[in-house]
């Protein structure tokens, strides 16, 4: 490819193979050595040779190019925990919500990107209880808690697995001591649509019955989370609702928990102040995955625990001078010391061994 570019927000495309199995997504960022970088940087080797062969067969003289643009590290950006997901979803009434007997994909509840969570109830035979999801695209993670009675009241939902397109396995759940029956949440990500070939038509979330041992759960809430960017114009209030509300007055339950651990997922916040906007990449390197928004726009997503890649780029229109705000939605677990770096070069230095892609 001549230009590395970026898919900003959610709009990477996807790879496939032989069967829907063979599914990759793009990234975000994927800036594949290109001789254009992602950046639309030229001073590299590579644009030299391709230019000079080029030239060799067209014009006499070489015409002028514009130069780099320049980057800046902004250096470490502090976050803190601003509200849990799920706690955004019970006390938010602007969440589009749908109910189906059956799992609706997420297409049917007229939702394009993001996020789609299913919640039901269901009911469980003891310690070997399994639950499986034949047909899900792209990523689910399945979360338990008690269903809310005055036994069971204030307890958060427990992560339990992943199920992922590529990797469909049934996965074991806890032994429950509910009250009444255990609830399940089912976080659903699109990671891309595959845009070429047979499985072109690529419905996502759940599409298919959801078991456990064997017997469909019947009777879904589809709260939709789509996280549009800000400018996209789009008729919705979730993101209005999560970058006012929710980070101005952070979760009671967050406040009283500060040393809290789990792996719900959790949205972050940080500020930064910049004197000069320039482009620069901001280092997610020692979190997980998620998704970041800087200053309201979707920047894309993050996942340093596959790696290589740990940065996202940040061009200097989305900056401002004087304080800039970072939100990040990171969906399994936080950095240990929670902050990141805004660098002026991309860090690849993520390369897990042996990390699985689930």
């Amino acid at each position: 490819m001549a230009h590395g570019g970026t898919n900003f927000g959610f709009y990477n495309g996807a790879n496939t193979g032989a069967n829907e199995l063979d599914y990759e997504p793009d990234l975000t960022s994927y800036d594949y050595d290109a001789p254009i970088r992602e950046s639309g940087d030229v001073d590299n080797a590579k644009y030299e040779a391709l230019r000079d062969v080029i030239l060799r067969y067209s014009w006499p003289t070489k015409t002028t190019v514009p130069p780099d643009n320049k980057k800046a590290a902004y250096g470490h950006i502090r976050l803190h925990k601003a509200t849990l997901l799920f706690d955004i979803i019970d006390n938010d009434s602007s969440f589009s919500v749908v109910e189906s007997e059956n799992p609706l994909s997420m297409e049917s509840v007229g939702q394009m990107f993001g996020f789609l969570l299913y919640v039901s109830e269901y009911t469980s035979k003891g310690d070997n209880s399994t639950l499986s999801i034949p047909k899900v695209h792209d990523r689910a993670q399945v979360f338990v808690s008690c269903a809310s009675s005055d036994d069971d009241r204030g307890k958060r939902p427990t992560y339990v697995g992943t199920i992922a397109r590529w990797s469909n396995r049934p996965i074991h759940l806890p032994h429950s001591k509910c009250a009444s029956h255990p609830k399940i949440y089912i976080l659903v990500e699109n990671m891309g649509r595959v845009n070429y070939g047979r499985y072109m038509f690529d419905r996502k979330g759940i599409l298919s019955p959801v078991y456990v041992d064997g017997r469909p759960i019947y009777k879904w809430k589809m709260f939709s989370i789509p996280f549009p960017n800000l400018n996209e114009g789009q008729n919705t209030n979730v993101l209005p609702d999560v970058y006012s509300n929710f980070f101005e007055a952070s979760s009671h339950w967050i406040l009283k928990h500060k040393n809290w651990v789990s792996l719900e997922p959790t949205l972050y916040r940080g500020q930064f102040t910049i004197d000069q906007v320039r482009d620069t990449y901001i280092s997610f390197n020692g979190w997980s995955k998620g998704v970041a928004f800087v200053n309201g726009f979707n920047i894309g997503r993050y996942w340093p625990s596959v790696g290589p890649q740990c940065s996202l780029y940040v061009p200097a229109p989305i900056l401002q001078e004087g304080e800039n705000i970072l939100v990040m939605l990171e969906l399994e677990s936080a950095s240990n010391d929670p902050y990141v770096s805004s660098n002026d070069q991309p860090d690849f230095t993520c390369m897990s061994t042996g990390a699985k892609l689930n």
